[in-house]
C-alpha cells in the first residue's frame, strides 16, 4: 500500500476522536463527576474501597471528606502488597506492571501501579489524542510518510512475584500496539538499552538512513542525541538529515531554555513543537493550538483531578478544590485519583490555569522544587523563563542550571546562588546575572519585594560551570538519559554543594 494512503487513512482515523473530545470540552465538569463515580463503583470490593465504603460515597463532598489526600509513601504498604501478588487490593482489576521511578532526586525508588486500563485509556489514548489534535490542527501534515524518532528511558522490564517493573517508557513500548511500533523508530531492542552511551550511538547508526518525519523526548535529553547525530554525519542542521521533518513532540522539563537551541538546530519557520504533560501517573495534558504553551486538561482518561492551591499548601489551613473550583492565574499542587488504583494521591507538581473554558494549564514546577525561604515563592516556570530572556540578551546558551538559596548569617542577608552550565559562555557574566536578576522581579512580585533595595536579598550569585558538569552528576548517579532531571529549585544547598564540589 503506497505510504501517501497510509497517512491520508491514519490521519483519517486519529481525527474521529475530534467529536469525543469537543463533549468533554462541552461539560467538563459533568465529565469529571460521572468519571468519580465510576472509578469509586469499580473499586467498590477492593480492600481500600471497603476500608472507605465506597458503595455508599454518593457524592465528592462525602469522597473528599472519607478519603484522605495521600503521598507515596502512605500509599506504599498497599502498593507492596500487590507488588507481592496479591490482588484486588487498590483496583479491581489485576495489576502486574510497575513503573519505577526515582523521580528528580530521591534515592529510593516508587513502584507506580499501572493497570491495563491506565496503558489502554490514559497512556496510549493520550498518544493517539496528541497525534490527532496535531493533525486536526495541520491538515498539510505528512507525518505519516515517515517515521518518528523516539528517545526514552533506558532500561529493561524485571520480573518480582509475576509482577513486572521498569521504566515507564520500557513498560509502553513492551506493550506498545502494532501501529505505534510501526510508525517509531529506533527498534524497541535499541530504545530499551541500558547504557546511555552505547545506546545513542546504536539510535545514530539506526536512524540516520530513515525518513524521520518528527520527534518525541524530553528536551534535554533530545538535545544532547540531536548534537551527537550533527557530530557524526557532519551536517550543519539536522533538516539536511532529515528533510521531511515537520514537528517536535516534547515533555518533561521546560522547553523555554532550549528553544532558540533548538531553532538553531532546526532552521526552519514552518517546524511545529508539541508539548505534552505526562509522568509514570498517567497522561495529563496535550497542547492543542498551533504556536502555544498552553495544555489542555485531558479530562476523560480515567483521572479525576483534584488541586490544593499553593499559598495554603502544607500548612493547617490547607484546602482541596475541584476542577469547578479552580481560578486562573494561581498555583496549584494537583491530587489525582486514578484507574489505576491511586486515591487522592499527591503527585508532586504544580500547575497555573491560563483558561477555564476550556481548561488549559502550564505546569510551573514541583512542591518540593521550588525556592521560599525568605518568603519569595519563586517557582521552576519564572527561573526557566529568566534563564530564556539572559541568554536572548547576552547571546549565548544554557544547557542546565540549579539555584539554592543562601541563607542568612550573622548580619549577612540571604541570596540566591546559581550554577549554570553554558554551551556559549556570555562575554559579560555580570550582564548576564543583571538580566537574570531583574527578569525574575519583573516575573515574581515576592522576589520583587525580597529584593528591593537588597532588603532581605542581596543580588543572586552566579557561578559559571565547567563543561559536562551535570552529565557527569547525572552519571555519578546513575541517572543518565531517560526521564532523568536536574533540581532545578531547592529549599537546601545539597544539590548545589555537590555540584560546586564536582566543579
Amino acid at each position: 500500500m503506497p505510504l501517501s494512503i497510509i497517512n491520508s487513512f491514519a490521519s483519517w482515523v486519529l481525527k474521529q476522536r475530534i467529536h469525543q473530545i469537543e463533549l468533554f470540552l462541552k461539560y467538563p465538569n459533568e465529565v469529571q463527576e460521572e468519571l468519580l463515580h465510576n472509578l469509586l463503583t469499580a473499586s467498590e470490593n477492593t480492600v481500600i474501597g471497603k476500608k472507605y465504603e465506597f458503595s455508599s460515597i454518593n457524592s465528592y463532598q462525602t469522597f473528599a471528606e472519607r478519603v484522605p489526600i495521600a503521598t507515596y509513601e502512605e500509599l506504599q504498604p498497599l502498593i507492596e502488597r500487590t507488588r507481592l501478588g496479591e490482588q484486588n487490593v487498590f483496583w479491581e482489576s489485576p495489576i502486574k506492571w510497575f513503573a519505577k521511578s526515582s523521580g528528580t532526586t530521591n534515592a529510593k525508588s516508587k513502584f507506580i501501579p499501572v493497570s491495563n486500563e491506565a496503558l489502554e485509556d490514559c497512556h496510549y489514548k493520550g498518544s493517539k489524542d496528541l497525534l490527532c489534535l496535531y493533525l486536526n490542527n495541520n491538515e498539510d501534515s505528512e507525518l505519516f510518510l515517515g517515521k518518528s524518532l523516539r528517545l526514552g528511558g533506558s532500561s529493561q522490564i524485571y520480573e518480582n512475584n509475576n509482577t513486572f517493573f521498569g521504566d515507564l517508557s520500557a513498560i509502553l513500548i513492551e506493550n506498545m500496539p502494532i501501529w505505534a511500533e510501526f510508525s517509531s523508530t529506533p527498534s524497541s531492542k535499541t530504545s530499551l538499552m541500558s547504557e546511555w552511551e552505547t545506546k545513542i550511538a546504536a539510535i545514530i547508526n539506526e536512524t540516520k538512513n530513515e525518513n524521520v518525519t518528527s520527534f518525541a523526548g524530553v528536551p534535554s535529553w533530545m538535545l544532547v542525541l540531536m548534537n551527537k547525530v550533527l557530530e557524526n554525519t557532519g551536517k550543519q542542521s539536522l533538516l539536511e538529515l532529515w528533510p521531511n521533518l515537520e514537528v517536535y513532540f516534547h515533555g518533561g522539563v521546560s522547553f523555554s531554555p532550549y528553544r532558540e537551541q533548538y531553532k538553531k538546530l532546526l532552521p526552519s519557520k514552518d517546524f511545529r513543537y508539541y508539548e505534552i504533560y505526562n509522568a509514570s501517573e498517567g497522561f495529563f495534558a496535550i497542547q492543542d493550538l498551533n504556536n502555544s504553551s498552553d495544555l489542555l486538561l485531558m479530562l476523560d482518561y480515567g483521572i479525576f483531578y483534584e488541586f490544593i492551591p499553593m499559598d495554603t499548601f502544607g500548612t493547617p489551613n490547607q484546602k482541596v478544590v475541584r476542577l469547578a473550583d479552580v481560578e486562573l492565574n494561581k498555583n496549584y499542587a494537583i491530587v489525582i485519583t486514578t484507574n489505576s488504583g491511586l486515591w487522592r494521591y499527591l503527585i508532586g507538581d504544580t500547575v497555573r490555569f491560563t483558561s477555564l473554558n476550556p481548561y488549559r494549564i502550564r505546569v510551573t514546577g514541583r512542591t518540593k522544587h521550588h525556592i521560599n525561604v525568605f518568603g519569595e515563592e519563586l517557582m521552576v516556570e519564572n527561573t526557566d523563563q529568566a534563564i530564556a530572556k539572559a541568554c536572548q540578551v547576552t547571546q549565548t546558551e544554557v544547557i542546565d542550571y540549579t539555584v539554592a538559596p543562601i541563607f542568612m548569617h550573622d548580619k549577612e542577608k540571604g541570596a540566591h546562588e546559581w550554577m549554570i552550565e553554558f554551551k556559549k559562555d556570555p562575554a559579560d557574566v555580570g550582564l548576564f546575572q543583571k538580566v537574570l536578576d531583574e527578569t525574575l522581579q519583573t516575573l515574581n512580585s515576592d522576589y520583587e519585594a525580597k529584593r528591593y533595595n537588597n532588603m532581605t536579598l542581596n543580588p543572586l550569585v552566579v557561578n559559571v560551570a565547567r563543561e559536562n558538569l551535570f552529565y557527569d552528576w547525572l552519571k555519578e548517579r546513575d541517572k543518565l538519559g531517560g526521564q532523568h532531571k536536574i533540581p532545578r529549585l531547592s529549599n537546601q544547598r545539597d544539590y548545589l554543594e555537590q555540584l560546586k564540589e564536582m566543579c
